[in-house]
């Protein structure tokens, strides 16, 4: 791994330090399980001096004219375009997904800095006509204060990116605890974000023991929102935690997104279509599909055609060229998803294609597809996270819907069909947050990518993303 955005060392109160204890835990390359490197394993007392900083830096970042902080986070901006190429290979050795793919993730993170830097310019309040004629009613907005972000290691450069960006138009400070798995694309980040003018502690990386880390940030009266992004069982806790000192949260979730395919469906488009939805990232993405549900007069031709388009993927490290799917983030990731699929078996699913072991490394499965999958399954209820396709079917649009909102989860669905009326009825049926028609690609910064039920709530991208880090003020005036 290239050696110039690599740093060690975590970037806390205006400098780059390590943990007061001087522990330090490793990072591992999922394809290998050989060590990357090591980082600091801060607790409280960094955090806390990391919330001091950022307090301290606030009032001037949150002071800069809209069009300076726009023009830093345009240059920041610049900067990961044009490191594109090392911020992959940090990605992939840390990640595991293709080289190609880590690359498309990185141009995705930027693309959320681009447009959150012409967001800063359009942040507007209003007039309001006052009751009486001497009064005035001026509505402001101001950035919410100091923040933080907890992130996962699926997208360690774009779920940075996506909150990070959207804070920092806003005139908000930042700090963020990456995943324990992906810290150096974390730290490459605030590295660039430093050679971009962004001024010290504006944007601040710890890394370290995750309890006490969120313990810290969600104690502080200072630090007035969290962002969250990983599984629905942490992200109730943060929510309880929250309550103590009322911050204000996004979260988003687990999911367990249904991809119906209707009787009218071009097939051959929802294929290509569900190899994006599912392998993406080995499948170990919170909008990949857990569900594919389809007419029972299609079942037979789309598993078809998914199974001859999966059995040709490439399986294999990242790094490697031509690999399409990389490994699982860990051996208890795999082990997960093989255990999935033994229980789909058991209970009466189908194997179509795919093997549970790989020759590769023990992070590595195959794409597997299962036909004849049920509710008793735990698949049916459990966010897969790997390149597992579990099919059913379905006789009718109502029952479709019906096995398509049977979760407690709701952030992203898919389906497929050439019925304008269908099109309208089923995505404003489904109980998602987020809908895609006739494809599966849909994850843009323009657009508010948020859940619903127990996949979270708030917004990340659009003109909502960067509402959720700023607080509106009424102000009445008589003249």
């Amino acid at each position: 791994m290239t050696a110039l955005l690599i740093n060690r060392k975590n970037y806390f109160a205006g400098a780059w330090q390590t943990s007061d204890s001087g522990r330090t835990f490793g990072v591992l390359n999922p394809a290998t399980g050989g060590l990357i490197g090591e980082v600091p394993d801060c607790s409280e007392a960094e955090t806390n001096r990391a919330i001091r900083s950022a307090q301290l830096a606030l009032p001037a970042w949150r002071a800069m004219a809209a069009d300076e902080r726009s023009r830093k986070l345009k240059k920041f901006n610049q900067l990961i375009i044009e490191n594109r190429k090392e911020l992959s290979q940090i990605l992939t050795t840390e990640q595991g997904k293709p080289l190609a793919e880590a690359e498309r993730e990185i141009l995705y993170a930027a693309s959320f800095v681009e447009w959150f830097a012409e967001e800063a310019r359009r942040v507007y309040g209003r007039t309001v006509p006052g009751p009486t004629p001497e009064r005035r009613i001026i509505v402001t907005k101001q950035a919410l204060g100091v923040c933080a972000a907890i992130t996962p290691w699926n997208f360690p450069c774009a779920m940075i990116t996506r909150k990070l960006a959207a804070a920092l138009a806003a005139g908000c400070t930042m700090i963020v605890k990456p995943a324990p798995e992906t810290p150096f694309s974390a730290l490459a980040l605030a590295e660039l974000a430093l050679r971009a003018e962004i001024p010290p502690s504006v944007f601040q990386v710890i890394t370290g023991d995750a309890e006490k880390i969120a313990s810290a940030l969600m104690s502080s009266t200072s630090v007035r929102k969290l962002s969250f992004t990983g599984s629905t069982e942490v992200g109730k806790i943060l929510i309880r935690q929250s309550a103590q000192t009322v911050k204000r949260l996004t979260v988003e979730l687990g999911g367990n997104a249904p991809f119906i395919v209707f009787e009218d469906a071009d097939i051959g488009k929802a294929v290509k279509g569900a190899m994006f939805a599912k392998y993406r990232n080995a499948g170990q993405t919170c909008v990949c599909v857990n569900r594919f549900i389809v007419h029972e007069s299609r079942v037979e031709e789309f598993a078809a055609g998914l199974c001859s388009a999966s059995s040709a993927l490439k399986v294999g490290n990242g790094l490697d060229s031509g690999v399409e799917v990389g490994p699982l983030i860990s051996i208890e990731a795999a082990d997960k998803v093989r255990a999935l699929i033994e229980d789909a078996l058991s209970n009466g699913a189908k194997r179509l294609s795919g093997e549970n072991i790989s020759a590769i490394g023990p992070c590595f499965i195959h794409p597997t597809i299962l036909s004849g999958v049920n509710k008793s399954m735990r698949l049916w209820n459990e966010e897969i996270f790997g390149p597992l396709c579990a099919i059913s079917s379905f006789k009718t649009e109502e029952q479709a819907l019906e096995l398509a909102n049977d979760t407690e989860y709701g952030l992203a669905s898919y389906f497929y069909t050439k019925d304008l009326s269908r099109a309208f009825r089923v995505a404003e049926a489904l109980e998602s947050g987020c809908v895609a028609v006739n494809d599966t690609v849909f994850a843009f910064p323009q657009g508010p990518f948020g859940g619903m039920k127990q996949s979270g709530y708030g917004k990340e991208g659009g003109q909502e993303g960067i509402e959720e880090y700023l607080t509106t003020k009424y102000v009445m005036m008589a003249v």
